[in-house]
């Protein structure tokens, strides 16, 4: 019962979190970038440029373009990653026909920032959700898989190229402000899918590491793994090797502790997209 009861409330969540999306991409599309014939990268960018270099239905061309793109997510996902990206792509298609949004701005600028921003936002959302209304990051993810490429450099190198078509077949100007709506774009994505509380997986290698275990635990109350090491270089002995993981906004403090505690002490840190179970989302910042 309890898991049948937690599979209809991620259901629902997931549901949700795709509507909110492609409603917050219409409403980018229809009021910011449409008017104005303005662009993005991706698959969207795509889809807007041949919009206007031929006066084809925008709603049309979104669900052409991203067909092989529909195919490739369900090759190398899944069947159920494919179905949602399909119905979520039909969906932002109608949204486009019937949600009766008007032009909010004429200034470039704006254009381009909002535009962006809620472009963005709901490729996030979607993302939430379990699916993409843009597949860039499927073809960057199949390509990436046969070259020595990564996921980013591939998106990277797609809409450079994207930019580059652009500013020949319509003008530099319109190129630039697309530049702008992309980076808008993306750092709503990684706004919203990763959140305000990204993680930081941090390995502490020092000769007072009961102290600054004792402080993770105590003062921060935060979970450690301990590692058993052995040193490498000069005298080798064996050591513990403190691993822990925190929020960004607790890095500092974290740093400033272990600076107090041991100026010598070894930290190297890394970036954690997301995380599960433990206590880092389970405790209050303190």
């Amino acid at each position: 019962m309890n898991n049948l009861r937690n599979k209809n409330a991620r259901f629902i969540k997931e549901v949700l979190l795709i509507a909110a999306g492609v409603t917050s991409a219409c409403f980018g599309l229809k009021s910011f970038l449409m008017p104005s014939h303005f662009i993005d990268g991706g698959v969207t960018g795509i889809s807007l440029l041949l919009r206007t270099l031929t006066d084809w239905d925008l709603s049309y061309l979104i669900i052409i373009i991203n067909i092989p793109f529909v195919i490739l997510g369900y090759k190398q996902i899944g069947k159920a990653f494919a179905l949602k990206t399909a119905i979520a792509i039909t969906a932002l298609s109608i949204s486009l026909i019937v949600l009766p949004f008007q032009p909010i701005t004429h200034d470039k600028l704006l254009i381009a920032f909002f535009g962006g921003l809620f472009l963005g936002g709901g490729i996030g959302l979607a993302m939430r959700g379990g699916c993409v209304i843009d597949g860039t990051e499927v073809l960057a993810l199949y390509i990436s898989k046969n070259s020595i490429l990564t996921v980013g450099n591939i998106v990277l190198i797609l809409n450079i190229i994207i930019f580059a078509f652009a500013a020949y077949f319509l003008n530099i100007e319109t190129a630039l402000y697309a530049i702008l709506t992309y980076l808008s774009a993306s750092n709503t994505i990684d706004f919203i899918v990763n959140g305000i509380e990204q993680y930081t997986g941090v390995t502490i290698i020092s000769e007072k590491q009961e102290s600054i275990k004792g402080y993770i635990i105590g003062d921060m109350k935060r979970g450690v793994t301990i590692y058993k090491g052995s040193g490498g270089y000069g005298e080798k002995k064996n050591i513990d090797i403190i691993f822990t993981v925190v929020t960004k906004l607790e890095m500092s403090k974290l740093q400033t502790a272990i600076r107090q505690i041991d100026p010598d002490a070894f930290v190297i840190q890394h970036q954690i997209a997301d995380i599960k179970g433990g206590v880092v989302k389970r405790h209050a910042l303190h």
